[in-house]
């Protein structure tokens, strides 16, 4: 019995052996193909290190941004001072063709002169229409510099018709009405300013026009053969038309600015007298002189200033003398060299002007 139970048990376990080894040889093929000297423990691929980013340039420092602290805009007021000072010597020029340092009643003449400080140079003269009327006139080209601008090129005219009641006698009242124009000019501005970053300079060039009308009332006495005295009182209204322009190109103008086309206009009213002498028989002395008070002044600017916007300066009431003197020497009879010289006095914008030349005069 033992032995049938041996012999029973042996072979099964000895099945089961085999058949548990045949099941490991077949679930690690890899296992069985591997000696000692061809397995080897595979080398893991080394992971690449990431380059730094670069680090971002730093970004420039933005430029400072200029100011000015308002100088741009005051440069503006300065452009309405040079064109209320332009017409006011316009009108000082052609109020010698009309004869100011010349007295008020005298016989036919016409006179060319020349005359530095203003450069001009021209003809002016007289003419008796009747024994009351007279006809004033003259012409002549100019050039001339005040208070920051320039005039490089201007023809100028006047002409004017006097009344003087000379049958009324030694004493009486004489009466003016006329114009000056001085078209086609050409002109230069300067303006300046100051900024945080430094100063700017410029200077400009347009076309401007001056006109007045004026009307004069007067009294003239003759007092001997060699005096004649007179006092008036005239109202003048002048205007300018200047043509639009825009500052020039420059390295640096932060605060450019453009002007528009524009008419300054301003009323005058100018009271004063003349005293004409006949020193012995060779030399004639003339001298004149006007308060001058100005009233409902425009300035035509209208400028457009980057960063200021638009600007329309004003022009306040301005008053300010007038002077004027001649000397005549007579070089035989009916011609006369004459030195004459006539300007401003007064505060800015007018300023002090002075302009003189010399003249050659034929009475006939």
């Amino acid at each position: 019995m033992a032995r049938f139970v041996r012999n029973l048990i042996l072979p099964a376990v000895l099945s089961a052996v085999l058949s548990l080894m045949l099941i490991a040889v077949q679930t690690s093929p890899a296992a069985a193909q591997c000696d000692s000297t061809d397995c080897r423990t595979p080398t893991p691929t080394p992971t690449p290190t990431p380059s730094p980013s670069p680090s971002p340039s730093p970004s420039p420092s933005p430029s400072p941004t200029p100011t000015d602290g308002g100088t741009s805009g005051n440069s503006i007021n300065g452009l309405a001072g040079q064109r209320f000072n332009q017409m006011v010597t316009n009108q000082v020029l052609g109020s010698v063709l009309l004869g100011v340092n010349e007295q008020v009643n005298c016989s036919d003449c016409i006179s060319t002169f020349g005359s530095v400080g203003s450069f001009t140079a021209g003809i002016h003269g007289r003419k008796e229409i009747t024994n009351n009327l007279s006809l004033l006139a003259g012409l002549a080209y100019t050039q001339y510099s005040e208070n920051g601008y320039h005039v490089t090129s201007a023809p100028i005219g006047a002409f004017a018709l006097r009344y003087d009641f000379t049958d009324w006698g030694s004493s009486r009242p004489f009466f003016d009405i006329g114009t000056i124009f001085s078209p086609f000019e050409k002109v230069r501005y300067s303006r300046s300013y100051l900024t945080s970053l430094g100063a700017v300079s410029l200077e400009s060039s347009t076309n401007s026009s001056d006109y007045g009308v004026y009307g004069r009332a007067g009294w003239i006495s003759r007092l001997s053969g060699r005096d004649e005295v007179a006092a008036s009182i005239e109202l003048w209204q002048l205007w300018q038309r200047v043509s639009g322009y825009s500052d020039p190109t420059a390295a640096f103008n932060p605060f450019d600015a453009t002007i528009a086309t524009g008419t300054d206009r301003t009323n005058l009213v100018k009271i004063g007298g003349q005293w004409t002498h006949l020193f012995g028989s060779m030399v004639e002395g003339n001298i004149n002189g006007f308060f001058v008070q100005s009233f409902n002044n425009h300035s035509g600017i209208v400028a457009a200033v980057t960063g200021d916007g638009l600007i329309t300066p004003t022009i306040g009431n301005q008053s300010w003398v007038e002077l004027g003197g001649r000397l005549g020497f007579r070089l035989s009879k009916g011609w006369v060299a004459d030195l004459f010289v006539n300007g401003t006095l007064g505060p800015q914008p007018v300023g002090n002007t002075v302009h003189g030349g010399i003249g050659l005069r034929v009475n006939y």
